[in-house]
């Protein structure tokens, strides 16, 4: 069996990176730092994205880590947004399901002291949300059973997500799962310390995270939409 990956962990210098160019949003900052943005936070990313792809493997988690697409790009898209700030002070990746389950994965973000990892289905498309919902309603005991197995609670706690105010219309108002017939996006997650990002064992951290969410993915990969 082939060693994994190498990943040497996040540098406290990395954090500080970022941390400096939150109080530097600005071309004029960045443009000079770029060779240091690409050694401690660009560079890194990819390395954790190539290990983590190995840790789902061996752990037998479908979904894809790739230090080509995984990582999502630190430039902010300004087009439409009333702040003009270049760039995003935090970077992060996706891990898309792989095979059927669109929309459906893993995520993580690299903020000095709020990264986060978690999953789910994020602003899902209406088809894909409506079948949660007709699961919700129809196959209550399947959704329960992912939402109480024991790893994805001790993990994570419980689902998370947007909700609307009231219960959507097809459904009865006192509706016993009504929050979760609320919910606009379903997903879950939790915090990870400074300690936990500068560590080399973070591809395992992420990877055993992940591992837990597995019956809400399934859930979600496996609905009609």
């Amino acid at each position: 069996m082939t060693e994994p990956s190498a990943f040497s962990g996040f540098s406290a210098e990395g954090l500080q990176f970022l941390r400096d160019l939150a109080a530097n949003n600005d071309r004029a900052w960045f443009q000079p730092r770029k060779a240091d943005y690409e050694r401690l936070i660009k560079e890194p990313l990819e390395e954790l994205c190539a290990a983590l792809g190995d840790r789902f493997a061996r752990l037998d988690v479908p979904l894809e880590a790739d230090p080509v697409r995984s990582p999502f790009r630190i430039y902010r898209d300004v087009r439409f947004s009333k702040d003009k700030s270049p760039y995003k002070t935090y970077v992060s990746a996706s891990f898309p399901w792989i095979g059927e389950g669109r929309g459906v994965g893993g995520y993580f973000s690299l903020h000095p002291g709020e990264a986060y990892v978690g999953g789910g289905m994020w602003h899902p498309e209406p088809a894909r949300l409506a079948a949660w919902r007709s699961t919700v309603s129809d196959r209550p005991r399947a959704v329960h059973a992912a939402l109480r197995d024991a790893a994805f609670v001790a993990t994570f706690g419980e689902v998370e997500g947007e909700r609307l105010k009231r219960v959507p219309s097809g459904f009865p108002a006192d509706h016993p799962d009504a929050e979760l017939l609320k919910l606009k996006d379903v997903t879950f997650g939790r915090h990870l310390t400074d300690g936990e990002v500068t560590s080399p064992e973070l591809p395992d951290t992420l990877a055993a995270a992940l591992a837990a969410g597995l019956p809400l993915l399934r859930l979600l990969a496996n609905l009609s939409a």
